[in-house]
């Protein structure tokens, strides 16, 4: 299972690390936890490269990056 780095911005100055696999369930997450999420960046956990960037409007549509 592919796994993910994202950083999070949430509100005007505060900035959240998470590691992951399933990018829907940690949407749900941030929805629930920190209403107040306004983007993230996902990178592979083992290269750090980044591999997208999504905001509250622009949504992952899978469970993975492709």
């Amino acid at each position: 299972m592919k796994k993910y780095t994202c950083i999070v911005k949430k509100g005007d100055d505060t900035f959240l690390k998470y590691r992951l696999s399933n990018l829907l369930k940690f949407v749900e997450f941030l929805d629930k936890e920190h209403a107040e999420w306004r983007w993230f960046n996902v990178f592979d956990k083992e290269t750090k490269k980044q591999l997208a960037s999504y905001t509250t409007k622009k949504r992952p549509q899978k469970t993975v990056v492709e």
